[in-house]
């Protein structure tokens, strides 16, 4: 089968094409031919080495955490899936970047056939890791108050949406041409941290949730807006469980289980309307689209996710 591998660390650059064994089923595994994946911050830090002290691996290395495709076979103890069904998912070690690829049925949810995987695929992964930041490590309460770094992008985009019908006052930050599509999303206000200091406007909030990797620079600003004793969830940066507690405010890495209680959630609120999952642009399954994706999604900017395809 055909994989989008990297041989080392490094940029975009690193990505190439590579013939490799369609893989192997154990015995509570699932084989899904993939039919969309994305990219994310997660892929990016990997790839340029940012997090081989959390998360080594081993060249060659298929990069790819999220899963949208079609159950082509089953190890002999499945029982959550059968062939045919269209399913989404992640996996901890990679391997989306591929035609097909091996995951444990337990970290895959069915979904139903008047969704699309653009639709869809983003839940896997992204979602999830949007839903279990509020609700599982920030436990927000309605009536809080929220501050979002990056709402325009893949997790932040969602993440405004799920605070907000949560009942939470969201406060986002957002570069000037994203202003007008994160007050869509619900935000009760909008930075742009290109012309202010969010520090300075932003009044105390309970919770603070950060994507943005600019050297820590965020992250030290996020705690002179915090309450006593709120939260600061970070997705980039694992040394923020070490940092020394101050005011009572706990500090947290987000990182994503699977999760068949959030997956059900978000696709029940998908189905109703309530959220909705923005797709900027789509790039073909080949060596030089999926390293155009990660170029695009290091420029920023973007307003949602960033889907590479299989023509299938």
């Amino acid at each position: 089968m055909k994989a989008i591998v990297m041989s080392d660390y490094g940029s975009a650059g690193v990505l190439h094409e590579q013939e490799v064994a369609r893989p192997a089923l154990q015995d509570h595994e699932v084989l899904v031919e993939m039919h969309v994946t994305t990219v994310n911050s997660g892929d990016q830090l990997i790839r340029s080495g940012a997090f081989r002290d959390l998360l080594p691996v081993r060249f060659p290395h298929i990069l790819g955490v999220e899963i949208g495709g079609v159950v082509q076979d089953t190890g002999k103890r499945v029982t959550r899936v059968k062939p045919g069904d269209r399913v989404i998912g992640f996996t901890f070690t990679g391997g989306a970047y591929a035609d097909y690829v091996a995951v444990n049925e337990h970290s895959l949810a069915v979904i139903p056939e008047n969704l699309t995987f653009g639709e869809t695929a983003s839940l896997s992964g992204v979602g999830l890791t949007a839903w279990q930041a509020l609700f599982r490590y920030g436990n927000v309460q309605a009536g809080e108050r929220v501050l979002i770094h990056a709402g325009a992008g893949a997790v932040g985009h969602l993440a405004v949406q799920l605070a907000k019908q949560h009942g939470a006052h969201v406060t986002a930050t957002a570069r000037t041409g994203n202003l007008e599509f994160v007050r869509g999303l619900g935000a009760d206000e909008v930075i742009d941290y290109l012309t202010a200091d969010f520090a300075e406007v932003t009044r105390p909030v309970d919770l603070v949730l950060d994507m943005v990797r600019d050297g820590g620079v965020t992250e030290s600003k996020s705690y002179a807006v915090l309450k006593d004793g709120g939260k600061y969830l970070s997705l980039v940066s694992p040394a923020v469980r070490h940092n020394p507690v101050i005011r009572g405010i706990e500090n947290l890495f987000v990182q994503a289980v699977p999760d068949s209680a959030g997956w059900s959630s978000l696709i029940h609120s998908v189905q109703e309307h309530k959220l909705k999952v923005h797709v900027d642009r789509i790039f073909p399954f080949t060596a030089e689209g999926v390293a155009e994706a990660h170029r695009n999604n290091e420029a920023g900017g973007k307003q949602g996710q960033l889907l590479i395809s299989w023509s299938r």
